[in-house]
């Protein structure tokens, strides 16, 4: 697990204009996001990155990145005396050293750009505006997409406490107490005195009971790499093992290659080629399913018209009602597996909070688009949590735009907390 430095959700009083950046695949999107309570309005704009910059330089990249927030900012009419706080979505691997500096570990999404690896993104980001005369920004959050998920929920609902994706990946991040991490200790109190903690704590929990923004911090699990230790062996087949092996990362990412849909597909296609070799499906016609990532993920159950259409796309020679029920069935326990998975992972921080109520903030293709997938993790959440503890489950609306900007948001309330706090310290000295 991995620490965000984001130490707070959402209290319902953000308000302000904020910019948000999202940079996580071949193009980004720059955000003018205006906070009101519970309610956003936003103004954005994609911009693309070329392929040569994409295989470029950092200093290419981010120059590229600057002069397009430049023009953004030009065309929504900020002048440039105006500086507002920046909440930037950086979805690659990186190790995070504060809420305002993340050094890249590596680079994901066709992306190789040199100079980065092991370098701070957010001061790359910095210079590159620094160089230019026609901006200024104040970067004030660096985040991931899971954290975005967690705060874009926590936005409208303030018991959203845990954020997971579940898409071509998978992730997920929670809000965990200090006190669990003998690590963080140093960040319990941020130097604060207590007379000024008891009366934010009371302000606080007058506003949101459930709220604890001074001894917690959002945890991003980076659980893909769950198992990776040997300790899903138990319930890892040889198909799963086949696909691990056939990827580009043998032996990492296991719980990822169990439930994300980049791999669903895939297994289910290997299961599939094992029967027809069989015998048992297809009338022994393997050929068709030699085409890796297949997408057979759920079809109605009565008539498999999808089922039906995409075999005979892979080049089945009519296919039997039955050959698509034994079709359909596979990739529906393979699914259903997936959900069952995730919904331990997510039980199991239930369990660990220990709070009355945790909504649980969710996105990603796989949870938007399955059409059973959202009702098996419901159900086998609610028969894994201890009975005592309640949650629900929030599709997120673009977490990593909206959630940017209210990690920002929630940046900006709380530094001026601590410099009022720290001024009446000054005073009573």
């Amino acid at each position: 697990m991995l620490p965000t430095y984001v130490r707070a959700v959402p209290n319902g009083e953000e308000q302000g204009d904020f910019l948000a950046l999202d940079l996580g695949g071949t193009n980004f999107r720059i955000l003018l996001i205006s906070l009101n309570g519970r309610e956003a309005e936003m103004t954005g704009k994609v911009y693309s990155v070329p392929d040569s910059i994409m295989r470029g330089t950092g200093d290419s990249l981010f120059d590229h990145i600057a002069e397009c927030m430049a023009k953004f900012m030009e065309d929504q009419g900020i002048p440039l005396t105006r500086k507002l706080p920046l909440g930037f979505t950086f979805s690659f691997p990186c190790k995070q050293e504060g809420l305002t500096s993340a050094k890249l570990i590596r680079w994901t999404k066709g992306f190789d750009v040199s100079g980065c690896k092991g370098v701070d993104v957010c001061q790359k980001l910095k210079e590159a505006c620094g160089k230019r005369s026609d901006i200024d920004i104040d970067l004030v959050a660096l985040l991931n997409d899971t954290v975005g998920t967690l705060m874009a929920c926590a936005f409208r609902e303030n018991t959203c406490l845990i954020g997971v994706i579940i898409g071509t990946g998978t992730n997920a991040c929670y809000m965990e107490s200090l006190d669990k991490i003998p690590k963080l200790q140093s960040l319990v109190d941020d130097g604060m005195p207590d007379e000024y903690w008891n009366s934010r704590w009371r302000r606080l929990r007058s506003q949101a009971p459930d709220l604890d923004d001074r001894g917690s911090i959002v945890m991003n699990c980076e659980w893909g790499a769950f198992g990776d230790d040997g300790s899903l062996s138990f319930i890892y087949t040889r198909f799963d093992r086949e696909v691990d092996k056939e990827s580009i990362n043998p032996g990492k990412q296991i719980f990822e290659k169990m439930i994300a849909g980049m791999y669903l597909g895939e297994v289910a296609r290997i299961v599939l080629m094992q029967l027809a070799q069989e015998g048992l499906i297809l009338s022994g016609q393997i050929a068709p399913l030699q085409t890796k990532g297949s997408d057979l993920m759920g079809d109605d159950e009565k008539t498999y018209p999808n089922t039906a259409r995409i075999l005979m796309e892979l080049g089945v020679r009519r296919p039997t009602k039955l050959d698509c029920a034994n079709v359909a069935y596979v990739c529906s326990i393979i699914t259903e597996r997936a959900a069952h998975l995730l919904a331990a992972g997510i039980a199991s921080l239930i369990n660990r909070m220990q709070r009355p109520l945790v909504t649980v903030g969710i996105d990603g293709s796989v949870y938007r688009f399955h059409p059973r997938f959202p009702q098996w993790l419901d159900d086998k959440i609610a028969e894994l949590i201890e009975d005592n503890l309640r949650y629900k489950l929030m599709l997120s609306e673009d977490g990593s735009g909206i959630g940017a900007a209210v990690v920002a948001a929630v940046a900006t309330r709380m530094k001026q907390q601590n410099e009022e706090g720290q001024h009446e310290n000054d005073e009573n000295d």
